[in-house]
């Protein structure tokens, strides 16, 4: 059957208050801070952020901060657990009435790709197995990026790093395979996973409301086209976002107990719209276009949407 949304049909139903202001000192059109921004317009201010190491940590900067919430600093592998003890306590002051249950709060984990997909994976794996009621948003750029552009588990085939450069050895960049945390996640069985990007604002807004539903781990992992590290001008995040979406290789689809729907059915425009728009994928244009490595990453693509045409037939 087909996605429909339940409540965001259309823009003017997005909430206005703003709970992410202006003058976040991250790089200039970050996507990873876009996702945020909608998201915290479903989440409110009554949000304690578990903050792991990462590009993300600049948003506290003390005494400073653009967010009308709570912040906790955690080191990179640890934030699930931080976030395991904030509500814990959480619970057991409620339990006591020492803490009314209208100040309750949400816990939400902001982590980046390498801490996502890699450092606190084994924390993460608790924190879901022991059913911890929390939201986890991933702001995925696809490196380390807030230490200098590392390769990470994120880090797509054919992309150039600083750890995974273009060389007369190496012509190609990354040859790792993305990791699928997205499935990682959903075989542990937690209540709700899902995609989103910035550029489809309704989806986002939908699925973090269709979230709040439900008690347990729930994760969000959010395209975050990242200037500085992929190297294309922030005026170009808007289409890099979008072509990411249409051309197939950022897929939009949530699980519900572990049941797998795709949000949007994209146009599938040629990858190489995408790719061309971005310096870390330019030695596959120049000096010589690096035909098989391009359709490589075409040809998964196309294998991607073949499966979800078999296991998801339209309505």
């Amino acid at each position: 059957m087909s996605w429909e949304p339940q409540r965001f049909k259309d823009l003017h139903q997005i909430p206005r208050e703003e709970h992410v202001f202006p003058g976040a000192p991250l790089c200039a059109g970050c996507g990873g801070l876009e996702s945020l921004r909608l998201a915290s317009k479903v989440l409110g201010s009554h949000v304690v952020y578990v903050n792991a190491a990462g590009c993300f940590t600049n948003l506290a900067t003390f005494p400073f901060t653009p967010l009308d919430a709570s912040w906790l600093y955690t080191t990179m592998g640890s934030a699930p657990a931080g976030a395991q003890g904030v509500r814990d306590a959480l619970d057991v002051l409620i339990a006591k009435g020492r803490l009314p249950k209208e100040e309750d709060v949400t816990v939400v984990v902001v982590g980046g790709d390498g801490s996502t997909y890699d450092m606190a994976l084994s924390s993460t794996s608790g924190a879901i197995t022991r059913k911890l009621d929390f939201y986890y948003f991933c702001y995925d750029n696809e490196a380390y990026g807030n230490t200098g552009v590392q390769l990470s588990p994120s880090t797509p085939y054919g992309a150039k790093t600083t750890t995974s450069p273009c060389a007369v050895q190496q012509p190609v960049g990354a040859t790792q395979e993305k990791k699928d945390i997205f499935e990682i996640w959903r075989a542990h069985n937690p209540p709700y996973v899902a995609t989103v990007s910035p550029r489809f604002p309704l989806d986002l807004e939908e699925k973090f409301l269709r979230a709040s539903k439900y008690r347990g781990p729930k994760l969000f992992l959010g395209f975050a086209a990242c200037p500085t590290g992929w190297m294309f001008d922030p005026a170009y995040t808007p289409d890099v976002a979008r072509l990411a979406v249409e051309c197939g290789l950022w897929p939009l689809k949530e699980a519900v107990d572990g049941k797998v729907v795709h949000t949007y059915l994209p146009k599938l425009s040629p990858v190489d719209d995408y790719l061309k728009l971005q310096g870390r994928f330019r030695h596959l244009f120049e000096p010589i276009v690096q035909q098989a490595v391009i359709a490589h990453i075409q040809d998964r693509v196309t294998a991607y949407w073949e499966r979800v045409k078999q296991t998801e037939p339209k309505a």
